[in-house]
């Protein structure tokens, strides 16, 4: 008898670490309350201890370079307009650092001091973020207003002289631009000037500061690592791969201690070394004399943070059958693995599985199935141990939101309940999805939105002919843009489906555009049309103008507070499926785009299974 839904979503996961001054202790985020708060631990292994207690999530933690303080983010109902706050260790006083409850504030870094720390903020006006500067003792509008902006920034860090920061600008998740802002004059020099779509991302300061590393496709379809010469604007390719994206840099500013991540079909690859200066004036690029690579898991790594001393660095590691943890890797050892040297790593993190037995999380195999156009898409499948192979299997074909983000083998606590239950689950990455090149992520922008519909009415020709799945009994799920894609499917294929889920997702892309914050309009009109030039476009595809084409019952999950996709447009999707179709509507007035608190959790995934027990089971 497998556990109920209540036992697999108490499974914790332990993730976002930040290493504290003189190496004493690990500060992290972890879900044991239901809601991420940050603990502390100082030891492998060793008990952690619990620092905050809200019933709001904490969005992320880092540690003073210099103090036994360290910052966090927190917001209010989900409403993704982050307060952050600082936590001192000596007596547990937590102190709300910027006070303004209706503006968003992304984190940017303490200064190597830690006198001060930096943020991007909407507050001047709700459509573009500004840079500021804030001392550690000021609150509120006591921040420095460093440099206005005109778009959606974000910061990459304080040079290592403490005079510059690096800023990002996102025209669009395929196109972004990086800054050096002179923190006394509030003088911007851009770094990156192009034509056309261009990504530079996870930019990162270099020894001394001369340099800045980051990964773009300025030539390549896929992203290479580079670095800039801040004083001359020279950029050095320093590695590529001939078929995976390079997609995350982190660098030790003070000893060239760096670790680069690749996305191999989903999985993470870490490489570690150490950043050589060129080996002569005719050569401008850098070299990386690489490390061992790290004794740690295969799955999916992300999250690097460096050490005082850049000799270990903390990382968060993550498996379908194991759920994510922090280990510790010491960069700057060696051990060996069976034949091979590698840097020893260590696991400083127990986040509990609440009883399952870690042996019967199932692992997905990568599939690829071909599409309309001759693609093959990339997949990732899981059969339940109850499968007899024999067409008797039940399939949710599970469609991840973004649209430029990427399914991958992490931890999920519901696919490995559903997987419990008898359910299959086929989790396809469509064209427009992130880590297969920036062709593959255009093949879906505006006019060519509906071809991504047409890869999961492909996904479902593929399950319809394997010899597991029983195809009258195929559902569709989907969160955020991977509602839209339920809606969409179960519109334009309707004889497909036994059932949809759809989560906090878009059922009409001009109200979504009208309704959504202004933060985020112009960065999702890069991809999807703009009310402008594309409102009849848009109209033409979005559900809710055809939902008289869906055959199969519907549940619609949303969040009241949500400022990515207004709850209008589920009350809007629910009012027009109920007249011809059985449909579901639950709402939760706590939570945004998402559901993050446990209760509300329990809730929507055991009325889920009750949905698709009455339906499809």
């Amino acid at each position: 008898m497998p556990h109920d839904i209540e036992r697999y979503l108490n499974v914790r996961s332990a993730y976002g670490a930040s290493i504290g001054p003189n190496d004493e202790q690990l500060a992290f985020l972890m879900d044991t309350t239901g809601v991420p708060q940050v603990w502390t631990v100082d030891e492998s292994g060793g008990w952690p201890e619990q620092r905050t207690f809200f019933d709001e999530r904490v969005t992320f933690v880092s540690w003073s370079p210099t103090r036994r303080e360290f910052a966090f983010g927190m917001d209010e109902g989900g409403n993704e307009r982050a307060q952050l706050f600082r936590y001192d260790l000596g007596d547990g006083a937590i102190t709300n650092l910027t006070a303004d409850p209706e503006a968003k504030h992304r984190w940017g870094g303490w200064s190597h001091d830690g006198e001060e720390f930096a943020f991007t903020s909407n507050r001047r006006e709700e459509s573009v973020f500004d840079v500021y500067v804030q001392r550690r003792d000021e609150r509120g509008s006591d921040a420095e207003l460093v440099t206005e902006g005109d778009g959606w920034l974000t910061l990459g860090g304080w040079s290592p002289d403490d005079s510059h920061l690096l800023v990002s600008q996102a025209y669009s998740n395929f196109d972004q631009d990086v800054s050096v802002l002179d923190i006394e004059s509030g003088e911007m020099t851009l770094l990156t000037p192009h034509d056309g779509t261009v990504r530079f991302q996870s930019p990162e300061w270099g020894p001394d500061g001369d340099r800045v590393y980051l990964v773009s496709d300025r030539e390549s379809d896929t992203l290479d690592l580079w670095c800039v010469d801040v004083e001359t604007g020279a950029f050095s390719l320093v590695e590529r791969d001939p078929d995976w994206e390079i997609d995350g840099v982190a660098v030790d500013d003070e000893t060239g201690r760096i670790a680069y991540s690749t996305n191999v079909d989903g999985y993470t690859d870490l490489t570690i070394g150490d950043v050589r200066a060129p080996d002569s004036a005719e050569s401008a690029a850098p070299t990386i004399e690489e490390r061992p690579a790290p004794d740690l898991p295969r799955g999916v790594v992300g999250g690097v943070e460096f050490d005082d001393a850049g000799d270990r660095f903390a990382v968060t590691v993550t498996q379908r059958g194991d759920p994510a943890n922090v280990y510790i890797v010491e960069s700057g050892t060696v051990t060996t693995v069976g034949d091979e040297a590698r840097s020893p790593a260590e696991r400083w993190t127990r986040a509990a599985t609440a009883g399952i037995p870690r042996d019967t999380f199932v692992a997905p195999e990568l599939v690829h199935y071909p599409t309309f156009d001759g693609r093959e898409i990339p997949a990732f499948f899981s059969l339940p141990e109850s499968d007899t192979g024999v067409g008797e299997t039940p399939v949710i074909v599970d469609i991840h939101g973004g649209p430029e983000s990427q399914r991958r083998p992490s931890f999920s606590a519901v696919t490995q309940y559903f997987l419990a239950n008898g359910y299959a689950i086929f989790e396809p990455n469509v064209r427009g999805s992130a880590g297969y090149g920036k062709a593959y992520g255009h093949l879906d922008d505006v006019e060519n939105r509906m071809d991504s519909v047409r890869d999961i009415e492909a996904a479902v020709e593929w399950l319809q002919d394997h010899p597991a799945i029983d195809p009258d009994r195929i559902v569709a799920m989907g969160g955020s843009y991977g509602g839209f894609m339920v809606l969409a499917a179960m519109t334009e294929y309707p004889d497909l489906w036994a059932a949809g889920v759809d989560i906090v997702g878009i059922a009409n892309f001009v109200t979504f555009l009208e309704n959504t914050g202004e933060w985020r309009r112009e960065l999702r009109e890069a991809e999807y049309g703009s009310l402008d030039d594309d409102r009849e476009f848009l109209e033409s595809i979005s559900p809710l103008n055809t939902i008289e084409e869906i055959r199969a019952p519907l549940f619609v999950i949303h969040g009241a507070n949500d400022p990515r996709v207004p709850v209008s447009e589920a009350h809007q999707l629910v009012g027009a499926a109920s007249e011809h179709v059985p449909v579901r509507e639950r709402i939760f007035e706590d939570e945004g785009h998402g559901i993050a608190k446990l209760e509300n959790r329990i809730t929507a995934y055991s009325e889920v299974v009750e949905f698709l027990h009455e339906h499809v089971s």
